[in-house]
């Protein structure tokens, strides 16, 4: 995890003058006759003595949504160079515009050494985040590792506000960023690397850094304590599973949040083979675990008066003659039967266990997330998750990740499907029998593991948690971190609002 040092700074001509920074960033917008500065670019403009807008006509900007130009300051300040970037149209500026439009800084920002930003007058929260998780690059495994992030970024403080409040929302902004970068890491991690003891002695590590609880159960703990779901996932590889428990308590905690996370650190789809196509995507399958061990890692950095207890299941799911087949009939954690028709649904096997765990410990509340269905991505694209679940929950939970710029949307579990489910020798079959609707009957599935009393949501993020297109905004190519941003706001929520 490389993440630059932050730091706030003043917005002035003088402190302009002395900056250190090799760039600063100012923001632009689409206006009526062309090209406008945003808010906070006042000082580089009056250093330009009152032209900026002028050069950057002149050199083609517009002002669009993530457009960046750059302009030599040619000594009117320290900085050699500015980098103006677009936010689009003036009336349509929001904290994800402000965030998208960091990240497209971030992303250009590489291989600097020091960046000052003035988009925090705009957004604080959204300008660091942006800034942060654009310059993102992970070069583990490079032999030549390239352009790294800018090792510090200084924050323009807005005008608005108190120091001391800026500084907690600095620190706020810079731990969620932090935390979507362990999630990054752990899933462009490749597989041969990342399996379920590697990951559990990272979550260890995680662990142990952050003061937290930490509990494993290997592959003979979880046959004693009669895991058939996860042991029967993970049987076919070599490298044998593990349950994960990694819990933060806070001070005057008021809810208790169980948190569970899909981890499949690879999936071959097991016997029912997956097409060779497109399969080395599936080092991502291990999203969920990612995300929700990062977040209890971040509940307990900031601190959220909350017992938040993640639940981590992790399985390599691979063909071989200790494989699980289709027909076989599993035991799952607390005495449910599941008959399997297809063993790449595997994803929802191995959360059962971990959902009905975690429900014994009596949450308030119970939020899980997985790369758990190809349908999500059929039914809602590649940037949208589902969420599902609890209605009250599952509405509360899609509302603030569109306000995260995570874009959870919320979907229904129809209880039509259910009757897909029936098995002729088990208590429920794993897949139905339809083509239609699978991302709903996943998530069907799923509820018959969640205890009555308790609120829950699941959010299919099987296309947001990785990107194999052309970066976008602060989203690289690769792990994308989602839903770390939801997960964090949902229990920054409840913390408020019980």
């Amino acid at each position: 995890m490389s993440v630059p040092k932050l730091s706030l700074s003043e917005n002035s001509e003088e402190a302009l003058a002395k900056t250190r920074a090799e760039v600063v960033v100012v923001g632009t917008v689409q206006g009526a006759d062309g090209v406008e500065l945003a808010a906070g670019a006042e000082a580089v403009d009056s250093a330009f003595d009152g032209t900026l807008t002028e050069v950057l006509a002149t050199l083609g900007a517009t002002g669009k949504s993530e457009e960046i130009v750059k302009v030599p300051t040619l000594g009117r300040v320290a900085a050699g160079l500015v980098l103006a970037v677009g936010l689009g149209k003036a009336e349509d500026v929001t904290p994800e515009r402000v965030r998208r439009a960091a990240g497209a800084s971030g992303r250009a920002l590489t291989g600097r050494k020091r960046v000052l930003t003035t988009l925090s007058e705009l957004d604080l929260q959204a300008a660091v985040e942006g800034t942060v998780l654009g310059a993102y690059t992970f070069t583990a495994y490079k032999s030549e590792p390239g352009d790294t992030p800018p090792a510090h970024v200084e924050v323009a403080a807005p005008s608005e506000g108190t120091t001391r409040a800026h500084r907690a929302t600095l620190k706020a902004a810079t731990a969620i960023a932090e935390a979507v970068t362990i999630a990054r890491d752990l899933v462009n991690t490749p597989p041969n690397d990342l399996f379920p003891a590697s990951f559990a002695e990272r979550a260890k590590e995680l662990a142990n850094e952050g003061g937290l609880e930490f509990e494993v159960l290997d592959e003979k703990a979880l046959k004693r304590k009669g895991f058939g779901g996860i042991l029967g996932v993970g049987g076919g590889s070599s490298r044998p599973p593990r349950l994960l428990r990694v819990a933060y308590r806070g001070a005057k905690a008021k809810k208790k949040v169980a948190l569970v996370g899909k981890g499949i650190t690879f999936d071959t789809g097991g016997i029912s083979l997956k097409p060779p196509a497109g399969m080395d995507k599936m080092t991502s399958d291990m999203a969920g675990a990612a995300a929700v061990l990062a977040s209890v890692v971040l509940a307990a950095k900031l601190k959220y008066p909350l017992e938040v207890v993640a639940h981590i299941p992790l399985a390599e799911n691979m063909p071989s003659g200790t494989a699980y087949r289709p027909g076989d009939v599993l035991t799952m954690y607390g005495g449910k039967t599941v008959e399997v028709l297809n063993t790449d649904a595997e994803g929802r096997l191995i959360l059962a266990d971990a959902i009905t765990r975690a429900c014994e410990e009596g949450p308030d509340y119970l939020i899980e997330t997985s790369t758990l269905t190809g349908a999500q991505v059929v039914a809602l694209g590649e940037r949208t998750a589902g969420v599902m679940g609890s209605d009250e929950f599952r509405d509360r939970v899609a509302e603030i990740s569109q306000a995260t710029g995570e874009n959870g949307w919320p979907m229904p579990l129809p209880e039509e499907l259910r009757s897909g489910l029936d098995s002729k020798i088990a208590d429920i079959a794993n897949v139905t029998g339809q083509r239609w609707g699978g991302m709903l009957a996943a998530g069907v599935f799923l509820r018959e593991f969640v205890a009555d009393d308790v609120p829950w949501a699941h959010i299919d993020i099987a296309g947001p948690a990785y990107l194999d297109g052309s970066p976008w905004g602060y989203t690289p190519k690769g792990g994308t971190g989602v839903p770390v941003r939801t997960i964090a706001a949902v229990l920054a929520d409840i913390a408020a609002n019980g």
